[in-house]
């Protein structure tokens, strides 16, 4: 699967508050997971992210609101799999109306919500890509684990370089000098 900008979704799962700090390489991933958002939001690319019980966890990490600019749908969830919470399977379908199957998950736990949530999209015949840099776990044998387990189930793993490479799909465009700083 090539990503294409037209069919793509940006899902940023549960990279909150209380739980970021937590992960092992959780600022390298945030990080990641904010050049993801600038892309898919340069790009017209919708954006859904998730919290997981946000009264207990908090909200999304405020640097990752800042970087969606109002331009996120913000949904609180208390299954692990975003699909298993009808408001975001609600938004993830209607996306889908539009010609939008593409997920690019990313976000934390790699083994846990990521991890469901990607194996139930998959199932429900979307076409999915985990950024591999843009995910986290406490323990990176977790992550390892997860990554393995994901490819294996069909998952595609991709790096945030590539997911915004292949959402440009070429060089010498306005869009690509925009985002050039992003990825530099």
């Amino acid at each position: 699967m090539t990503l294409k900008r037209d069919a793509a979704q940006l899902l940023v799962v549960d990279v909150q508050e209380r739980l970021l700090p937590a992960m092992h390489g959780g600022a390298h991933a945030s990080a990641q997971i904010g050049i993801l958002i600038r892309a898919a939001r340069h790009l017209g690319i919708p954006i859904t992210i998730s919290e997981q019980y946000p009264r207990g966890l908090g909200s999304t990490v405020s640097s990752l609101l800042d970087a969606a600019a109002g331009e996120a749908v913000v949904l609180p969830k208390t299954s692990f799999s975003c699909f298993r919470t009808p408001a975001l399977a609600e938004r993830m379908s209607a996306l889908r109306t539009q010609r939008r199957s593409q997920v690019v998950l990313c976000g934390i736990e790699a083994h846990i919500c990521v991890t469901q949530t990607a194996l139930d999209l998959h199932a429900a015949g979307y076409a999915v890509a985990v950024v591999t840099d843009a995910v986290a776990s406490r323990e990176p044998a977790s992550k390892a684990v997860a990554i393995s387990r994901l490819v294996q189930a069909g998952i595609v793993p991709l790096t945030t370089e590539m997911v915004a490479f292949e959402w440009l799909g070429e060089a010498g465009t306005a869009d690509f000098k925009a985002l050039l700083p992003l990825i530099k």
